[in-house]
């Protein structure tokens, strides 16, 4: 990690500058994908696999076979840790239900609004360096709170052109049995354009590399929405004096494995905090699997010594993916924070707990989209839909407002359909 102390504001976005390629770099690699699986299909998608994937796969969706092999392959703890998160996920997600509104704006006017599913859903879910079967809960779960009809799972082979087992284990716990070998760019492609095996979605949820993050991108152009745009992970930690070190560095080493691309940034408001985060990095980091991975995502990485002020005006222009407060009063300091996906409050609240299964949901805004959308919840998986009704009493009261708007409007017909309403209530 590179170390910055009490840096000048007017360097901040530089020393923050995200590891991510040329947007219209990836999407010139992206678009010759899309445009082969929409014109041919299937056959694109095999052929991609192979390119890809280095795998050939005849059918792309998951027989039921290989679902009951998976049951026997996921030990009994993981299936208890999974059915623990699920049942923790379902709880904060279902509280978030939203009951009919209505209201009588005036006498005789009506305005309901109500939550419908939307009814076709595609979920990406990664599988290349790690398999992240969490975030089948993560999206799964409110989903089917939400009510889709249609619940459709995309996650890339293995080499021997299966799907890993925890993966499928928990798409059959929560109720996904259309889950199709394929991912990528092409995988994002087969769910924008509909496939001969693989349906056309409405919205497309779930994280990637900077190629699944262009796809989707690129799905928003051909009529389709999607969660929000989601790339590499990262974390930003606000450490004190009263931070432990040891917590501190595996926190960042946590979001570091995910991939060489993501990045991690420690602010403290001492020199001494991060020279022994440092060191404390140094030795968890021999012990780890990933410790390649790891030390690559350290290289984009950086620590910065700021005083507190200064410390959370840089927190919310960097609008980090997942925010931990390692401090002694974390309230204080997150009532200051208006830009993040997810808050982590106090030193016993790492943030693989948010990952996996505190019951928050961990798709949530990168490299910067903090500051303008949320992460997912239920309220993603549904349509908000208006409904009004007038009553005779209402109209003779409201009609006159609309009238006179819409006559300064210079819109004659939508005064119309007013008056001949109006009218006709004066003749009964």
């Amino acid at each position: 990690m590179k170390v910055f102390i009490n840096p000048d504001k007017s360097s901040w976005s530089q020393l923050l500058k995200r590891p991510t390629m040329d947007l219209e770099e990836i999407e010139q690699k992206v678009r010759p994908v899309m445009e082969m699986v929409k014109q041919k299909g299937d056959s694109a998608l095999r052929q991609l696999t192979r390119q890809f994937d280095g795998v050939d796969v005849e059918d792309f969706q998951v027989p039921e076979s290989e679902f009951e092999e998976a049951e026997k392959l996921v030990d009994s703890q993981l299936k208890t840790a999974i059915l623990t998160a699920k049942s923790n996920i379902e709880a904060f997600h279902k509280a978030q239900e939203q009951p009919e509104l209505v209201v009588e704006t005036m006498q005789g006017v009506k305005c309901y609004r109500r939550s419908v599913g939307i009814e076709k859903v595609g979920l990406y879910i990664p599988g290349g360096t790690a398999p992240l079967f969490s975030t089948v809960l993560m999206l799964a779960v409110p989903a089917r709170l939400a009510g889709c009809r249609e619940i459709v799972l995309c996650t890339p082979p293995n080499k021997e052109g299966k799907v890993h087992p925890a993966i499928l284990y928990t798409a059959r716990v929560v109720g996904i049995s259309r889950v199709f070998k394929v991912g990528g760019a092409q995988a994002i492609a087969a769910l924008t354009f509909g496939t001969e095996t693989i349906p056309q979605v409405y919205k497309i949820f779930g994280p990637g590399n900077q190629y699944v993050t262009a796809a989707k991108q690129l799905s928003t152009r051909f009529g389709l929405a999607i969660d929000m745009p989601a790339g590499p992970s990262e974390v930003a930690i606000y450490a004190d004096g009263t931070a432990s070190p040891e917590f501190v560095a595996a926190d960042l080493l946590s979001q570091a494995e995910h991939g060489s691309d993501s990045q991690v940034v420690l602010v403290a408001n001492s020199q001494a905090m991060i020279q022994q985060v440092q060191k404390a990095i140094e030795t968890q980091l021999a012990a780890l699997p990933r410790a390649g991975v790891a030390s690559q995502a350290l290289k984009n990485s950086v620590a910065i010594v700021l005083n507190e002020n200064e410390a959370i005006e840089l927190l919310n222009e960097y609008g980090a993916e997942h925010l931990i407060l390692s401090v002694s009063e974390p309230w204080r300091i997150a009532n200051q924070i208006v830009n993040a996906g997810s808050v982590f409050l106090g030193h016993l609240t790492p943030e693989s707990a948010g990952d996996y299964a505190s019951g928050t949901n961990h798709t949530l805004p990168t490299n910067g989209y903090a500051k303008m959308y949320s992460g997912v919840s239920l309220d993603s998986f549904v349509k908000k839909i208006t409904y009004q009704e007038i009553s005779p009493e209402g109209l003779k009261v409201l009609g006159p407002v609309v009238e006179k708007m819409a006559e300064a409007e210079e819109l004659q017909a939508h005064k119309n359909a007013v008056t001949v309403r109006l009218n006709a209530l004066r003749d009964v």
